[in-house]
């Protein structure tokens, strides 16, 4: 499945964070960060292996109507949920393995963890039609 934007696969974001079952894995990401530019590649090659989850991409300046409040202190930084439900909220170092490694060990997680709630927001955010 290919990586879901903001911008232009709203309908698709809005299926995935309404599917409870469904893992979500959003990175914050900026044009100008050369980091970002560079783990695209790797985050795409991850959600190519994960076809069950979706992954979602939102520039932070471009997307910022999406993103809220969401407090981005440095890239990438992720956002993981089960449907709506949020399972893990931070910085990730850009490496595909790692995030690869992180996103296979919070799959088989219970919903629960506490985020702050511009995180628990977004899919309420991403969903509105």
């Amino acid at each position: 499945m290919p990586i879901l934007t903001a911008t232009t696969d709203r309908a698709a974001i809005g299926e995935a964070f309404a599917d409870p079952q469904r893992l979500v894995v959003v990175s914050f990401c900026a044009a100008w960060c050369e980091t970002c530019n560079e783990f695209r590649a790797g985050y795409e090659r991850l959600a190519t292996a994960r076809p069950h989850a979706a992954f979602v991409w939102i520039d932070i300046e471009d997307d910022a109507e999406w993103a809220g409040d969401i407090d981005v202190e440095n890239f990438p930084t992720l956002a993981v949920y089960r449907g709506s439900m949020p399972l893990h909220f931070g910085v990730s170092l850009p490496q595909e393995n790692v995030v690869g490694r992180l996103i296979d060990a919070l799959d088989g997680q219970p919903v629960g963890r506490s985020v702050h709630e511009a995180v628990q927001a977004l899919p309420h955010r991403l969903s509105e039609g």
